[in-house]
């Protein structure tokens, strides 16, 4: 597995699961990191990790 496309930083499966979830679930090897996603996405961090936080509680096995 390789690092975020944009910065480079090392991936954790949050986010992965994160980016299949919200950008494209068919991902196979591009993935960004958390931060870059939430700047992608227009949101802040904080909020993109209480949506995480939120499917990781509802089941969805995307996460960790």
């Amino acid at each position: 597995m390789s690092g975020c496309v944009q910065c480079g930083r090392e991936l954790a499966q949050n986010d992965i699961g994160a980016y299949k979830k919200f950008v494209n679930r068919g991902a196979k090897d591009s993935f960004l990191c958390r931060g870059c996603l939430a700047r992608q996405l227009g949101i802040p961090l904080a909020q993109l990790e209480e949506k995480i936080e939120y499917f990781k509680s509802q089941g969805c096995t995307l996460f960790a």
